[in-house]
Order: structure tokens, then C-alpha cells, then sequence
């Protein structure tokens, strides 16, 4: 069995625990740990920097340089997350052949970009017009999530997968990806290759999605509703599924925001649910202490609070300020939210493991593969039946 497919020890390996430990970086050579520098954590980050930049250099400029091109319509197409992790992937090649990786890793941020990034997300999610315009958005949202997400659990199950990767597997395919990957490492104590193996996953089925929906869409003549709540419900990063409704339309779009904002919305609710079943059932089968209030308060992801509250305080201001005014100021959030974004799928990029995919083995590819084709035929079914009448 391999690595991440091993029991976890307990709560002491978790994501949040090791944040508390003093930084450590591991000799691949000699098998010590010693402390990390703080020259190498800056230089790490600079890289991290450096890359970030010219992502959105290149985000900012492929569409102009290709505009009158044969590949046009794609260069627009092409979202950050692209141009990111592929620049990542670039630079963890460069810096493992210098020798450099393990020793810049401390420096590579993506928890902290990720959640960052989630919180500032937040702010654009208008609960209200959630709650009063999107009703059938939040029964799919529930429906959809409630259905992959215990298929994928059953079905990791079935395969002996380690009950935290599996909660990782389950919770970003069935609600926003890498996001909700984040937040239910922070609740059930996954270990950083466990996040950075589900993450790498995300990114791995969403990229083809981007192009493969809005065709699929088409092929299958869907109104422009159901069409935007297919790829909303199905695409699992936020960033993905705008640059796929963009393909799809106009009011695709709409929907597709909609949608899947409304599962963002959820990430909360899953995290709390993990968190009390980790903390309640399975730690006290590992031998695990029955924790108190104070350690599933420690557990949970603080950072999930902050996306309500982010939430609660963008739309109550835009209901004190004017639309234009509103607009501008929720412009600035998102493009930095995008930046941080970006930091974050270069750091994934930095950080990914062929040794840590083929330590994982097949497995939770499978698992996560089979997941996506139900996620896209239940969502089909769900998107056809609660939008073919409904009007943007």
C-alpha cells in the first residue's frame, strides 16, 4: 500500500498541526530535518512572485498577440489557472534539476494564497439574491453535492483509500475543487501531499472540461439555463467555470456563476460536518481522546468563517452604495482575489510530485475519475429538470 494510502497516525500529522510545528526541510539525502532559512523561504516566495507575475503577463497579452490568429477564440479562452500551474510545472522542473526545490518548498504558500483567495471570493457571493433568485441553484447545489460526494466516499471505500484522502477526493470533486479541498484538509488533518495530490487531480480533469462542456452543450442543443448550471455544477474550480460559461454565452454564464457560487456557498456546511465525524468516529477508532468543544473548535477551518463573513459584509454593502460604485469596489476584490489565486496554482504547480502520483498509485485516480462521469451525468439530469423553463 502506498504512502498516501496509508492510515493517517493521527491528528498530530494533520495540516494545522504541522503549521504549528517549527519549520522543518526534510534532507532527501541524509533523511534529517533540520530548520528551514529564512533566506530560503524568501527566495521561494520571490519565486512564487516572479512566476505570478508573468502569469498574468501572459493572461493580460496572449489574447492581443494571438488575436488575429487561428487560435484566437482559445487564447481568450485560456484562463490563469493555465498559464499558472503550467509555469509552476516549468519552474519545479528548473529548480529539482539545480537541487533547489526541496530547500525554496518552505516558501511555496499555497494553503495560505488558497485560503486567502476563498475568503476574498467571499465577497462576491450576494446571499440574498442566492437565497431569492437561485432557488433551483441551491436544490442542485444540495442535491449534487449530497449524490458525488458519498459516491466518491463509498466508492474510495471500496478501494481502500485513507479515510482523509478520500475526504479530500470527495469534497473537491462534488463542490469547488481545490477550495474545498483546502477546507476539509484543515477539518480532517490531511497531510500536505495528501492536499497537494487532490489538488493536482482538480487541475487535471477541470482544464479539458473548460472546452469539453460549452461543446458538449452545444452538441446536445441545451438551452442556455441548463446549459450554465451544467458546467456551474460540474466544473470544479470557479475559475474554470467562468472561463467555460464564457464559451457557452452570455446568460450561460449568468447561470454558471450562480450555480456554483452556490456551492462554494456550502464549503462551511461539509467542513463542519467533517470536522465533528473525524474528531467523533474516526480519531476515537485510531485510539484517539474523545475531544471536547475546544478541539473541534481548533479543527475547524477558520477560514471558512471568514468567506461567510466576506459574504454577509459584500452583500449588505451593496445594498448601502450605488451599482456603479458597488461594481468598482467588488472589481478590486476579485482581481485581488485573482492574485492570490494565481500564487496559488503557481505554488501547486512548484509543488507537484510525479514521485507522490506514482506513490498514490491508481486508485484515487480512479476514484476520482469515475466520480467526475457521475458528477456529469447526474448533473446533466439535475440541470435539465430544475432550469428547462427557467429564464435569465
Amino acid at each position: 500500500m502506498s504512502d498516501l494510502e496509508k492510515r493517517d497516525p493521527g491528528p498530530a500529522t494533520g495540516t494545522d498541526a504541522a503549521d504549528r510545528r517549527p519549520p522543518t526541510e526534510t534532507d532527501a539525502t541524509a533523511g534529517a530535518e533540520r530548520p528551514v532559512r529564512t533566506q530560503d523561504v524568501l527566495l521561494g516566495l520571490a519565486v512564487v512572485l516572479v512566476l505570478g507575475a508573468l502569469t498574468r503577463y501572459l493572461e493580460l497579452n496572449v489574447p492581443k498577440w494571438a488575436a488575429d490568429g487561428t487560435f484566437s477564440r482559445v487564447a481568450k479562452a485560456v484562463e490563469f489557472p493555465v498559464y499558472a500551474i503550467a509555469l509552476g510545472l516549468i519552474g519545479n522542473v528548473v529548480l529539482s534539476s539545480l537541487g533547489l526545490r526541496d530547500r525554496l518548498a518552505a516558501g511555496f504558500r499555497t494553503e495560505f494564497f488558497i485560503k486567502t483567495g476563498v475568503v476574498l471570493l467571499g465577497a462576491s457571493v450576494n446571499l440574498k439574491l442566492l437565497v431569492t433568485a437561485a432557488g433551483p441553484a441551491i436544490l442542485q447545489a444540495l442535491l449534487l453535492i449530497t449524490i458525488v460526494f458519498g459516491f466518491t466516499w463509498w466508492f474510495a471505500g471500496r478501494l481502500g483509500i485513507d479515510d482523509r484522502l478520500r475526504a479530500l477526493l470527495a469534497s473537491a470533486v462534488s463542490i469547488c475543487g481545490v477550495s474545498a479541498a483546502i477546507a476539509a484538509a484543515g477539518a480532517v488533518q490531511a497531510r500536505r501531499e495528501q492536499i497537494a495530490y487532490a489538488a493536482s487531480l482538480v487541475i487535471l480533469f477541470a482544464l479539458p472540461s473548460i472546452f469539453l462542456l460549452p461543446w458538449l452543450a452545444d452538441v446536445f442543443g441545451l438551452s442556455d439555463a441548463v446549459a450554465g448550471a451544467w458546467i456551474g455544477g460540474n466544473i470544479d474550480t470557479t475559475a474554470a467555470v467562468a472561463a467555460s460559461g464564457a464559451l457557452a454565452g452570455e446568460e450561460a454564464l449568468q447561470i454558471a456563476t450562480i450555480v456554483k457560487t452556490t456551492q462554494n456557498a456550502l464549503i462551511g456546511l461539509v467542513a463542519i460536518a467533517l470536522t465533528a465525524y473525524f474528531t467523533l468516529r474516526i480519531e476515537r477508532a485510531e485510539g484517539a481522546a474523545r475531544p471536547g468543544l475546544g478541539e473541534l473548535w481548533a479543527r475547524f477551518p477558520k477560514f471558512v468563517l471568514g468567506f461567510i463573513a466576506a459574504s454577509v459584509i459584500g452583500t449588505i454593502y451593496l445594498q448601502q452604495v450605488s451599482a456603479s460604485t458597488g461594481k468598482e469596489h467588488i472589481t478590486l476584490v476579485n482581481d485581488l482575489r485573482t492574485v492570490f489565486l494565481i500564487l496559488a496554482f503557481v505554488s501547486i504547480g512548484l509543488e507537484f510530485s510525479v514521485r507522490g502520483l506514482r506513490a498514490a498509485g491508481r486508485r484515487p485516480i480512479l476514484v476520482f475519475g469515475s466520480a467526475v462521469l457521475v458528477n456529469l451525468v447526474v448533473g446533466l439530469g439535475l440541470s435539465i429538470l430544475l432550469f428547462r423553463d427557467f429564464e435569465v
